[in-house]
């Protein structure tokens, strides 16, 4: 069951998350950076494996990732999970479900996970009275389509050594931007779930993790991988640019 996480005076606001220049409040003035406080007065813990939320289910909020792993994923008519993708720590989930007021996709934990709920009520209100509330709101969306375009051009033109050497940097810079190694983490995804997002069989992505292997591009063991040879790793991605 999801854990509900009252805020109190103590706990980070937008105004001093260390996460502020990847979520919502980048690039916003102190001054507005303060007003923002009001809007998240509640956090949500999820549990590894729990869902945050279901397709279908009304929008009321959308969510942003405090610390933790979330997969949003689709459940296909023949009982397939298709992943639409991997959200890391100040990214925000629920966005896809703008357009119907209701979850466009199931979110479900990857690890134990904390998130910001921003209700949507309140994100109205406070947008009126603040711009540049409205302005990052409007470059979240413009990124997400944005996402969904490159991944469109990946799976539709890459070969699969190539989708999978681009999901790896992609990964390291995302990693990057948060303060985390670049060149070496925990994946905390499977080769299923990575197969899944990209197109890919489980046979075909840990068939590709060998071979970057062997390549002496990557080491692996179980889900710690060492990006050993980046250059090597990009090259493989711009033969196909």
């Amino acid at each position: 069951m999801l854990t509900s996480i009252p805020i109190s005076e103590m706990s980070p606001r937008c105004s001093t998350c260390s996460l502020g220049q990847l979520c919502l409040p980048v690039g916003m003035s102190q001054q507005d950076l303060e007003k923002m406080d009001s809007l998240v007065q509640e956090r949500v813990r999820v549990r590894k494996g729990e869902t945050l939320y279901r397709l279908g289910d009304p929008l009321t909020a959308v969510y942003a990732i405090r610390f933790g792993t979330l997969k949003t994923h689709l459940t296909m008519e023949d009982g397939r999970s298709q992943i639409t993708g991997f959200h890391l720590p100040g990214e925000v989930v629920g966005l896809d479900g703008l357009g119907e007021m209701q979850h466009a996709s199931d979110a479900t934990a990857l690890e134990d996970t904390e998130v910001c709920v921003v209700r949507f009520g309140d994100l109205q209100s406070l947008s009126g009275v603040l711009p540049s509330l409205q302005h990052q709101f409007m470059r979240l969306m413009s990124k997400e389509i944005s996402q969904d375009q490159v991944m469109l051009i990946t799976l539709g033109s890459m070969r699969a050594e190539e989708r999978l050497a681009a999901f790896l940097i992609n990964l390291s810079e995302r990693l990057s931007a948060r303060g985390y190694s670049a060149s070496e983490f925990v994946l905390r995804m499977s080769r299923e779930e990575i197969g899944s997002y990209l197109g890919l069989k489980l046979e075909t992505v840990s068939r590709l993790f060998s071979r970057f292997a062997e390549a002496g591009l990557i080491q692996i063991r179980q889900r710690h991988v060492k990006l050993v040879d980046m250059a090597g790793i990009k090259q493989i991605v711009n033969k196909s640019c």
